[in-house]
């Protein structure tokens, strides 16, 4: 069997690519490694930013765009692609032991982001540790909370949270900071952040199930800074390995592709954190599947002409 469009990915990206897909009654597969689809946005216990749904929990949100997928027709396998051919006219994705063949792929495998790998930051992920300051900060206004990061995006962090935050620390286990000299200055003019330098994070504290300090490594010694909210702004990986070799990346390893998703192989598109872009969200997540599938429908109905 030889489907319209194989996605790999059933986060945001891939399951609106579904959508779309399945509304230009394209036979469509969706590939997603996990039991769950949602991607990252599994990881967020309320997403407040998404238009129309405020409030709603990750797994809800992941949950309902699936169905909407499912109830178009959408074919859904939960198997971790192995390997991807992206040359020809037909493309193959091994996946969970089977060969799957498309006319056209949507990759839509997202990014990973780097973790600290201390005691209690898996535990409480979604609970008070987060990856992403726009995502959640808006749940701790009037509250205290800690960045992690010296580069650009953590800079942009503090400085986002402390338009709502009491307090903000900047945590870098480094003297001087990585990022912009200009965000540098911005951040050592704004009263309610403060710089924790030469530290390192030991553990994330949590009571009641959310977090509630910060243990942090100063050479021999120790120290608690008491928060409920900790940020991590380590950077991000994209899930890009398979690919390789095969279509075009930038310098940070994601795929080079514009608006139209377009990727530097004929019918072969990037949708989500996985492309390069400005803005990694729900919201831009979920216009780059409709765009995906929109230009993989262009790419068939010429093909088919």
């Amino acid at each position: 069997m030889c489907y319209d469009v194989i996605i790999l990915g059933g986060g945001p990206a891939g399951l609106s690519a579904a959508i779309y897909a399945r509304r230009a009654c394209r036979k469509t597969l969706v590939l997603e490694e996990k039991p769950l689809c949602g991607g990252q946005v599994l990881d967020s216990h309320e997403v407040d930013n998404y238009p129309g749904v405020p409030g709603v929990s990750g797994f809800e949100l992941g949950e309902r765009l699936k169905a909407h997928a499912e109830k178009l027709g959408a074919e859904f396998v939960s198997a971790q692609a192995a390997k991807a051919v992206l040359g020809g006219a037909v493309k193959e994705v091994e996946a969970g032991g089977k060969r799957y063949e498309g006319r056209s792929l949507i990759l839509a495998t997202g990014a990973r982001r780097r973790e600290l790998g201390v005691p209690g930051e898996k535990e409480l992920r979604g609970m008070g540790v987060s990856y992403c300051a726009v995502c959640d900060g808006a749940f701790f206004r009037g509250k205290d909370v800690a960045v992690i990061g010296g580069g650009d995006s953590a800079l942009e962090d503090a400085l986002f949270l402390a338009r709502g935050c009491r307090k903000v620390y900047l945590v870098h286990r480094r003297a001087e900071f990585r990022g912009a000299k200009i965000l540098q200055e911005k951040v050592e003019n704004t009263e309610n952040i403060e710089l924790v330098r030469n530290r390192q994070a030991a553990s994330i504290g949590g009571e009641g199930g959310r977090v509630s300090c910060l243990e942090l490594r100063a050479g021999s010694g120790s120290e608690r800074l008491d928060v409920e909210g900790v940020f991590i702004a380590v950077g991000a990986e994209p899930n890009t390995d398979l690919f390789k070799g095969q279509v075009k990346l930038d310098q940070a390893g994601y795929i080079a592709a514009g608006e139209d998703t377009k990727t530097s192989v004929e019918g072969v598109f990037a949708a989500g954190d996985v492309r390069t872009k400005q803005l990694r969200q729900v919201v831009t997540a979920a216009a780059d599947g409709a765009n995906a599938a929109a230009s993989a429908e262009r790419y068939l109905a010429r093909e088919d002409a």
